[in-house]
Formats: C-alpha cells, structure tokens, sequence
C-alpha cells in the first residue's frame, strides 16, 4: 500500500512525533507498505528532497509561507503538493500534525481522491471552539481519526458528535528496557520528577508538598530532570521551603539516559495540571516497575491505573499529593506491587507489535 505521510517536523527534528515516525515507518516498511513523507524544514537549512533510511522525505516551505504571507509561495506550494500527490498516487493519506500546513493537503484532495486519516497525540480542547477553524475542518474531511488515549478523542467527540463512529483509540508504543529493572532504592528513597520544567508540569506542586512528607523521611531524596523556562522560579521555591539540600536540579537529560535515572527511584510523581495528552514518564516508569503519583488529568488515568500500578491525586492539591506519597513510602511491599504491575501491563499493552498491528489492519480497512 502507498502512503503518503504528513507530519510538521520530521528527522533530523527531535520530538514525540518524531520519534515516534523513525520507528514507525522502518517497521511499516517492513510490513510491505511504501510511504513518501511530507513536512517542512522547521526554520532548518534542511534539502527540500531526501531519503532518510530508503524513505523518500519531500520538505516543503510551509511555514514561510504562512509567517510572509506569500501568496505566490503558497500557489507554489500548492502546485507542487498537488503534483506530489499525482505522481505517488498514494493510497492513503496519514496525517500527523494539528498546523497550518494542513491546508495545503485540503486544498488538493481533488487531485488524487483517497482516504484520509488523522492521528492526534495532543488534546484539542482549545482549537474546537470555532467551527470555521482548520482544526474543526480537518476532522471533518477525516475519514478516519485515531488518538493515543480514550481522553484525547473524547474531547473531540464532545464538540464534534458525528467523529464517534469514525474513530478509535491506537495507544502509544514504546520499545521495552534493554534489561529487567533492579530493586527499589528504600535507603534513602528517592522521588524523580522527569519533564520539562514548565507550569504545565505541577512540579511546584509536588515541591510544595516535600514538607509534609520530610517529617516522616527525613533521607528522603528529590531528583527533578529537566530544563526549561521554570527553572530559576522551582530553585527558589526549594530553597525557600529549606529543600535545598536535598533537591538535586539534574538539568537536560539524554532521552538514551532516561531509563537509567528512573531505575534511581522509588517512585516517580507526575503532577501535571494540563491535560497531558499521553504522559510518555508514566509510561516510562511503568515499564522500569516504578510506581507512579499522577494527577487525575488528561489520558494520564489511562497510563497510572489508581490501586493497581500507582496513585492518582487531583490537580494543584500538595495535599493529597503528600498523602499519596506517605502511603507508598510507608508500605514498600506495596510500592513494589504497584510497580510491577505497571511493568507487566506496559508490557502487554503498550507493545510496538500491538501498535503496528492496529495501523496495519486500520490502514487495510480505509484503503482496502
């Protein structure tokens, strides 16, 4: 099957999508389809044509066009995606972004008719309002949208009723450790915070929380990984609580780094107050047997299962954070019970064959 396939970044980009595309095409390759990929430089000196591992990657100037206001580029453009799609004749079209550029493929459907998919990976609660928006008129002219969690397309199916019947839920994949997770650390025990150090993250929540948990733990050991624009104002917030000497700020941690720090803790705490999409370090700590205390947001409660593989708080409450904490540290059988039970159902459920195998039949289903 040939499939064209449209993402905003694409290699040598890091990000979730990404990520998530240098493995997924390889292996979709793999599987007999054949895909050409459209994106957009992203502000980079990148060749407009590629291939990167056998994969045709055709990188239009989009944003450009969007930040000049070109009109002749966008004609251009416009022309040159239509051609595209002429040539390929692709099968399918699978798209992966929530931007502008989505225009350019509504704009030329006429040229080359074919299914369109659309994949979300984030929540769009802001982007429904207005029934005119591109956002609402690509989830229309989808033939078929699928979301990594239950909360993604429900918030679709709220504004948008008539998406239900054409759409499912594809949960993320991530590979499994290079090896089985050692023991949890108890001396002293040690809480990761892991993420990007922005508001949306909570982390001054889980902070504001410490002193209601140190009485009782007096080793207790917080690791905060991440960088980012909150970073200067979560500093002040330890040091004025008298945290400081056992709050350590690791900074940007390699993604290849990241399995490692988490096997550094006893637990991991997630105390968003967005509606995370996902929550990729729950998943994470999941699968090295890491409990996890999350907020109640989002498709988190789909990743941390309350009783069963962590603990689920509401948002912007330290004290129901610290109680959710105390309740792990005082019970380590528990802890390890609820760890292990993350790591065995990220195993079954969150598996790249699963994964592969949903878009294999759902790509069989549209284009067949």
């Amino acid at each position: 099957m040939k499939v064209l396939y449209w993402t905003q970044r694409f290699w040598p980009h890091i990000g979730g999508v990404e990520v998530h595309a240098s493995r997924f095409l390889p292996e979709m390759v793999r599987r007999g389809h054949e895909f050409r990929v459209i994106t957009s430089p992203g502000g980079r000196d990148l060749p407009p044509f590629q291939e990167v591992e056998g994969i045709p990657v055709h990188r239009f100037r989009f944003e450009e066009a969007f930040q000049k206001k070109d009109p002749g580029l966008m004609a251009h453009l416009r022309r040159e995606v239509g051609a595209l799609k002429q040539s390929f004749q692709p099968d399918l079209v699978h798209l992966h972004l929530t931007d502008p550029s989505v225009i350019f493929h509504l704009m030329t459907r006429h040229l080359h008719p074919c299914p369109t998919l659309l994949s979300l990976r984030v929540s769009l609660e802001g982007d429904l309002q207005r029934p005119d928006s591109l956002m609402v008129r690509s989830l229309t002219a989808a033939d078929w949208i699928t979301g990594n969690t239950v909360s993604v397309l429900g918030t679709v199916h709220q504004q948008l009723p008539d998406t239900l019947a054409r759409s499912s839920v594809i949960l993320n994949a991530l590979d499994p450790p290079a090896s089985a997770p050692p023991p949890l650390p108890w001396d002293p025990p040690v809480l990761l915070l892991l993420g990007r150090l922005v508001p949306e993250k909570g982390f001054d929540v889980a902070l504001r929380a410490l002193p209601a948990i140190v009485p009782h733990h007096p080793g207790l050991q917080v690791v905060v990984a991440g960088d980012g624009p909150s970073r200067p104002e979560l500093q002040a917030i330890a040091q004025e609580l008298g945290l400081g000497d056992r709050v350590r700020f690791l900074g940007w941690v390699d993604p290849q780094a990241v399995p490692g720090l988490i096997n550094t803790a006893t637990l991991v705490v997630v105390p968003s107050r967005w509606k995370e999409a996902f929550g990729i370090v729950a998943l994470q700590a999941a699968q090295q047997a890491r409990p996890v205390v999350a907020s109640r947001v989002g498709g988190l409660p789909e990743v941390v299962l309350h009783d069963e593989t962590g603990l689920l708080v509401e948002r912007e409450d330290p004290e129901a954070l610290a109680r959710a904490v105390l309740r792990l540290l005082a019970d380590p059988e528990l802890t390890r019970r609820l760890g292990e039970e993350g790591r065995r159902r990220a195993a079954e459920q969150f598996s790249w064959t699963a994964h592969l195998d949903d878009f294999c039949k759902l790509y069989g289903q549209l284009a067949g």
